[in-house]
């Protein structure tokens, strides 16, 4: 039996309880290939407690970390009430080991009770588009979509739609120079005025085609690439989203906690190397003092991957999409 419990306008919470005798071992196949699974196994084993996966998607990871560790719980978000019911089917097997809440992922771990966040032995976060967001026409995200959408929660107001037809040059450059590292920002940003001059842009098709979709001579990519996804990191305010979840893990009080951290972009990663380089600091002295005054033991942890992990060869024959994934670990002390 399955209850949906939901709180206010701001989180549902969705509490799975099943009877494990009317359980069935039936896999439910994702639409999506999750990206560094066997290495994000590699870490997720002989766990026990609760484990956090802040961006649930289609369940690929958190299935896989279930089956694998017998004594282990989920608790999990995702912005994308698709995903949720999708995968509230797929882990049906697991009975009660399973809470899902509709929320940003930073927003999640203030919503834990204090014994739950005493028990996670494990937090996950997957920064990314899923398979099934990218290939479906209505969602906007690919540079054929009849639509111009690019929301991961489609229950927001705010779309690529408002940003192509409503944004200054000025904000248009910020977000191609910044976001999508485009060299060319500002001849980009002067494409989409000249054409929406002429009429409202409605589609991704529309709009990668005044953009260009020549791949940039030695970096494997077109500009219309870049600037979706500069789009959709304005869209969704991603990097602020990471920045909160990392804060939100900072100061959460976790123990004996590992944090694995999936990014596609540059500027993710970034923010998730410089993060773990600050964990790992014992020393919060201000630069230039000759001698530690701290105590020197004000480190939250240690780096469990000195460089990130990415796709094996393997892998990215049987998923070119997970070129760009990087994965870093890291291991809060106990």
């Amino acid at each position: 039996m399955c209850k949906i419990l939901c709180n206010d306008s701001f989180l549902s919470k969705i509490s799975i309880n099943f009877h494990t005798n009317f359980i069935k071992e039936a896999v439910l196949q994702s639409p999506h290939i999750s990206v560094l699974l066997d290495e994000v196994l590699s870490f997720f084993k002989d766990l026990r407690g609760n484990f956090i996966d802040c961006t649930l998607g289609y369940a690929g990871h958190s299935s896989a970390i279930l089956s694998q560790n017998e004594n282990l719980n989920l608790i999990a978000c995702d912005k994308d009430i698709e995903a949720i019911n999708f995968s509230l089917k797929k882990l049906e097997p697991f009975g009660s080991r399973v809470k899902i809440y509709k929320s940003n992922f930073s927003e999640l771990i203030s919503k834990l009770s204090s014994d739950e966040i005493s028990n996670v032995r494990g937090i996950l976060a997957d920064i990314g588009v899923s398979s099934l967001q990218i290939d479906k026409d209505d969602r906007g995200f690919s540079l054929g979509s009849s639509a111009l959408d690019m929301r991961m929660d489609k229950e927001r107001g705010f779309s690529a739609y408002d940003v192509v037809n409503g944004y200054s040059f000025d904000e248009l450059v910020r977000i191609f120079r910044d976001y999508g590292e485009l060299k060319n920002a500002s001849g980009i940003a002067n494409k989409i005025i000249n054409a929406r001059n002429l009429g409202k842009i409605t589609s991704a098709k529309e709009l990668a085609n005044i953009i260009g979709t020549a791949q940039i001579k030695g970096r494997g990519v077109s500009p219309a690439i870049l600037a979706f996804q500069a789009i959709r990191i304005e869209v969704n305010g991603e990097l602020d989203e990471l920045t909160n979840l990392l804060d939100s893990i900072e100061k959460g009080g976790f123990k004996d906690c590992l944090v694995a951290i999936i990014t596609f972009h540059s500027l993710e990663d970034r923010i998730v190397k410089e993060r773990f380089k600050k964990w790992a600091n014992s020393c919060i002295c201000p630069p230039g003092i000759y001698r530690c005054e701290c105590g020197n033991n004000h480190e939250l942890g240690e780096i469990l991957t000195k460089k990130p992990l990415t796709a094996s060869q393997s892998e990215l024959a049987q998923n070119s999409r997970s070129k760009s994934a990087k994965l870093r670990v890291f291991k809060i002390k106990g």
